[in-house]
Formats: C-alpha cells, structure tokens, sequence
C-alpha cells in the first residue's frame, strides 16, 4: 500500500533523513520509532509531502508521490493524526470533525460522527465543548477522529501517546486495536512500542536519520539489546 523507498529529506543545507525506508501493507499496522529528534516527524512530513523529500521513491497504492502537494496526497486516502494533535481550537468537537468529514472514495460503510463517537465516547459527551477545552488525551483521540473522518486508504499517527497518562495511552491503544481488527491500514509513530507489540505486524527503528532495524514483533521482542540500544527499553 505504502512503499518509502531510500529518501534523503532536508530541513534547507541540512540533511534529515539518508535512505529511509519502510513500508505498509494493507490492513497491518505498523510502527516507526526511535528516539527524539531521530527524524521520525521527517519520515511523515516526508510522506504527507509537508517536507518533500529531495530524492528516493514514495509510492501510495502503486502510484508515485514523492512531488506530490500535500491535498493531493490527502485526497488520495491517506489520512494524518500530527504530532501536537493540531486541532481546531475554538472549534467545537462536532465541528472538528466536520470540517475534515469526507468520502471521496464512496466506502460503503464511511466514517461518521455516529461511528466515531462509537470508538472514543467520551467524544460524544463533550461534542459541544470547543478543542481547547478539552484533556490532553480528548485532544489526541479528537485528532484520530478528525482522521478517520477523511475516510482514508491509510491512517497515520504521529506521536500517537506522547505526554498521555498511562490510562490514557491504553485507551488509545485499545482503540487502535479496534480499527485495526475492522481492517484499517495504520501507520504509528510512537517510542511506547513495549505497549502494543501483540497488535503490530511490523516495526522500524531509525536512528539518526536512517533505518537502523525492522522485523516483526516477535523478533522485537526476543532481542532486547536492540529495545535498549534504540529504544531505552
């Protein structure tokens, strides 16, 4: 479905990434973490075209669109939770997710207020409530929403659990187990991996700006030499 192939991205004279890859098949979820400032948050604005790669492949379903706008990308069905949540902060919940509610693709069973207010509850109490009234972890399951709103081929969450309490973070991990067992396509950025390794298919780790390991979470699991070195596990 996804396809990242070798890309070098620049923040102006200064090079970020050096021939990262990954890729996502349909219906896995896979994670990408590393420690801060490794270049993960490049690796998605990379992929969202925010910060276009300057060389290397980035496919979507077969099609290239390393130079393609941001919209475009979006329209083609992959769909982005940021880092930082990004919400509409005077807007209402209800309205936050209006605003992104799409269906381009006519899904037979699209996202809808009434589903999205059946995966994260607490959403439906507080529709009414503006953004910036909302916790830290409303905010981030109002992001996912806002998300799945789009009705996207792909969901991508950059810093799925950073600053959450831990009840918090499980709370997003049980969701996310839910829409991946409905089938959704998920791509997470997060260092929490130890959390929900019986969940993902597949993980990478970069390091510096590179790809420094991938395998599956079995393999993750059985070498803890690499959880420390990396991860700080």
């Amino acid at each position: 479905m996804l396809k990242v192939e070798n890309i070098e991205t620049f923040y102006g004279s200064h090079q970020e990434l050096f021939g990262m890859s990954l890729k996502v098949k349909k219906g896995q979820m896979v994670t990408l973490s590393g420690r801060n400032g490794m270049g993960k948050t490049t690796t998605v604005r990379s992929i969202m075209g925010l910060t276009p790669a300057r060389s290397g492949s980035i496919t979507f379903e077969g099609q290239e669109i390393r130079n393609f706008p941001p919209y475009r990308i979006a329209q083609l069905g992959l769909g982005l939770a940021p880092e930082g949540r990004q919400i509409f902060p005077t807007l209402t919940v209800r309205e936050n997710l209006l605003a992104t509610a799409a269906n381009r693709k006519d899904e037979k069973q699209p996202w809808t207020l009434q589903r999205i207010y059946e995966l994260f509850p607490s959403l439906a109490e507080r529709q009414q409530h503006l953004g910036n009234q909302l916790s830290g972890g409303e905010q981030q399951m109002l992001a996912i929403g806002r998300a799945l709103m789009t009705n996207p081929r792909l969901l991508i969450l950059d810093e799925a659990t950073e600053g959450l309490a831990p009840l918090i973070q499980a709370d997003i991990w049980r969701c996310l187990e839910n829409l991946k067992e409905s089938g959704e396509s998920i791509l997470v950025i997060d260092k929490n991996v130890h959390i929900f390794t019986h969940i993902v298919d597949h993980h990478y780790i970069i390091e510096k700006g590179q790809l420094v390991w991938s395998g599956t979470s079995d393999e993750l699991q059985a070498n803890p030499s690499v959880r420390h070195q990396y991860l700080g596990l």
